[in-house]
C-alpha cells in the first residue's frame, strides 16, 4: 500500500469542494441518482477525490438501480478498507479510502457474481480518469 495522506481540517476545507468535504470528510451521503457518476457509463479508474487513490475500475461498474455509482469489486485488495457503521440504528458496512480515509459509501452483500458485493459509493468522493482513446 502507498503511504497513509493525512491532512488538517483546514487543509482537507480549501482542498475540496463543500460537498466532497461533507461527503469525504464528514461521513456525509448525496441524494440518490445526483451525483456526476451514478448514470456514468465512461470507460476509466475512480479515484479518492482526496487523495488519487485508485479505488475501482469502471469494468467492475454495474446499474444497481440504488442512484449511486455502484461496483462489485475495489481496484485491488489494498484500495479500500471497511469499518463498522451504526449510526442509523443499524449495522452496515463502511467503506473508506485506505490512503486517507475519506468516508466513500458502503458496501452490500447483494451484489452481481463474481462477489456478490455492492460497493454503493458518493460520486463526491470519486474523479473518474478516463482510459485514454486510441483511435
Amino acid at each position: 500500500m502507498t503511504d497513509r495522506v493525512t491532512k488538517s481540517d483546514k487543509d482537507w476545507r480549501e482542498s475540496l469542494t463543500r460537498e466532497q468535504y461533507r461527503v469525504t470528510r464528514q461521513h456525509g451521503t448525496e441524494r440518490a441518482f445526483t451525483g456526476a457518476y451514478w448514470d456514468t457509463k465512461t470507460p476509466g479508474t475512480y479515484r479518492c477525490v482526496c487523495c488519487g487513490q485508485e479505488l475501482f475500475s469502471s469494468r467492475t461498474k454495474y446499474d444497481s438501480g440504488s442512484g449511486w455509482p455502484s461496483f462489485y469489486e475495489p481496484y485491488g485488495e489494498a484500495a479500500v478498507e471497511t469499518s463498522e457503521d451504526r449510526t442509523l440504528g443499524t449495522a452496515r458496512t463502511e467503506v473508506h479510502c485506505a490512503r486517507c480515509a475519506a468516508h466513500l459509501g458502503h458496501v452490500f452483500p447483494d451484489g452481481p457474481q463474481p462477489t456478490g458485493l455492492r460497493y454503493c459509493i458518493n460520486s463526491a468522493s470519486l474523479d473518474l480518469q478516463p482510459e485514454e482513446s486510441h483511435d
